[in-house]
C-alpha cells in the first residue's frame, strides 16, 4: 500500500484458525487500508477448506490482514509482497512475533516479483490501491507468470466503478458489493488456458 506522511496506528483482528482473535497492530498512513473483519470472514467462509495446505502470495499485503489470515487457516506457505520498506519491516516484525516460519515478507514491487516467480500458487490475493491501476497491470503478470496451479483461487478487491479485465479461463466462483468496494472470487478453469488475448 502507497504511503503519506500522516502516520495512524491499526489494529487487525485474526478471525479463524491457529491464531484466532490475536490482534496485529501496525503503524501506517491513511492509505494504508486493511481489508475488514467482515469481508475477510466472507471470503475465508467462501475458501474454506481449500485453505489448507495452500501456497499463497498476498501481492498488495499492506497490513498482511489477508495472508495472515490464510496462514492462520492452514496454508503451507504465504508470501507477503509489499513495495513500501516501512511497511515491509512492520511484516517482518509480526511474522517473527507470531513466530510463523510458513510466512515470508518480499520487499518487492508486485509487478516486479511477479515477472520472477518461480511457485506454484494456489491462492493469490490481489488488493490493490483502489484507482491505482495496478489492478488490470497485476492480472495480467499473473497470468503470464504461468504461476498458478490448475484451479487456483483468485481473490480481487476494487471500487464498484472500476471495471477489471478478468482472464478468459477464470471462472467466477463469489461476488459481493459492500458500499462502494465489490470483491470477488474467482477460479482458473483447469480444462481451460488463457487466451492469447489476455498475454497481450
Amino acid at each position: 500500500m502507497k504511503s503519506t506522511k500522516t502516520e495512524q496506528h491499526g489494529r487487525v483482528r485474526i478471525i479463524g484458525g491457529l491464531w484466532k482473535r490475536r490482534i496485529i497492530r501496525f503503524r501506517g498512513s491513511s492509505e494504508l487500508r486493511p481489508t475488514p473483519d467482515s469481508v475477510r470472514e466472507t471470503l475465508f467462509n467462501w475458501l474454506a477448506a481449500s485453505v489448507q495446505g495452500a501456497t499463497c502470495a498476498d501481492l498488495f499485503a499492506g497490513s498482511g490482514a489477508l495472508g495472515i489470515e490464510a496462514a492462520s487457516r492452514g496454508a503451507a506457505r504465504v508470501v507477503l509482497v509489499e513495495s513500501q520498506q516501512r511497511t515491509w519491516r512492520q511484516l517482518k516484525e509480526i511474522i517473527t512475533t507470531l513466530q510463523a516460519q510458513h510466512i515470508v515478507a518480499e520487499h518487492h514491487d508486485a509487478l516486479d516479483w511477479l515477472g520472477q516467480c518461480t511457485l506454484k500458487l494456489d491462492l493469490v490475493f490481489i488488493d490493490p490501491p483502489y484507482g491505482s491501476g495496478l489492478l488490470d497491470r497485476a492480472i495480467h503478470r499473473l497470468i503470464r507468470s504461468q504461476s498458478l496451479n490448475p484451479g487456483a483461487q483468485i481473490y480481487i478487491e476494487h471500487r464498484v466503478d472500476e471495471k477489471p479485465q478478468i482472464p478468459s479461463n477464470w471462472i467466477l466462483r463469489k461476488q459481493k458489493t459492500t458500499g462502494q468496494v465489490r470483491y470477488s472470487l474467482y477460479q482458473a478453469d483447469e480444462a481451460l488456458a488463457a487466451t492469447s488475448a489476455d498475454l497481450l
